[in-house]
């Protein structure tokens, strides 16, 4: 094999035992010396699949300790997963208040997103957020019911932190990757009361989607942004 194909077959084994839950999130994998034994590979191999997954953000390292299945705690969501800045570019993680929750149907669009079938089950949870304590977006939130079995409407709002890291917490599901589509739209009637808007008012829908371990879908939103007090910060290149 190559060493472009070595590592990548490396990387892809590192990637199935996460997500067979060998190692756990916040748990130390083994070091480069064991993974380069157990895969036949040489250390270089093996640390190139690692940088790889820790610039994905997959894994995270730590001076002097090891490298780590990543957390998501507070702090990581914030970095990795929230682009929304006030006029400062300062970041804040809102204050959530589940609006609703219901078990559905998937309708194409969410079907197409979630790889299900049209018709298959899902949970819908509409939730406001506030930043400062004013209402700031509106996110409608759809997620196969089959990922999530036994979750209720009384578990899902007593959960502590972010939805992906009850995600992790809870069920062992690991966001890795976000993709998201960005549009200018006018606020309908009921996006508008919740945020304090007119309707017709100005506001940012984002189209987003959450993948876990081997590009499985595990969740889709629409969330709608006033963005008169806030901006989507997007930073490209290396940093």
């Amino acid at each position: 094999m190559s060493s472009r194909t070595l590592h990548a077959e490396v990387k892809r084994r590192i990637i199935g035992s996460l997500s067979e839950g060998r190692w756990k999130h916040g748990e130390a994998i083994p070091s480069e010396e064991a993974l380069a034994r157990r895969y036949k590979v040489s250390i270089g191999t093996v640390r190139h699949a690692v940088s790889e997954l820790v610039a994905e953000n997959v894994l995270v390292r730590r001076q002097g300790s090891g490298t780590y299945v990543a957390s998501h705690t507070r702090d990581y969501m914030l970095s990795v997963f929230f682009w929304i800045v006030d006029e400062k570019g300062r970041k804040e993680l809102p204050r959530v208040e589940v609006l609703s929750y219901r078990r559905a149907r998937a309708d194409a669009g969410t079907a197409a997103r979630l790889g299900l079938q049209r018709g298959a089950p899902v949970i819908r949870v509409r939730a406001l957020q506030r930043i400062g304590g004013r209402p700031m977006m509106v996110d409608d939130i759809r997620m196969p019911q089959a990922l999530f079995p036994a979750l209720d409407e009384p578990t899902f709002r007593g959960r502590e932190g972010t939805v992906y890291g009850f995600f992790q917490e809870r069920f062992g599901i690991t966001v890795v990757r976000v993709v998201e589509r960005l549009q200018a739209r006018a606020a309908s009637a009921a996006v508008g009361a919740a945020l304090g808007l007119a309707a017709g008012a100005p506001v940012l829908r984002i189209e987003r989607t959450a993948y876990t371990y081997g590009d499985a879908p595990v969740e889709t939103r629409v969330r709608y942004v006033n963005t008169a007090r806030l901006a989507y910060l997007s930073q490209l290149g290396r940093h």
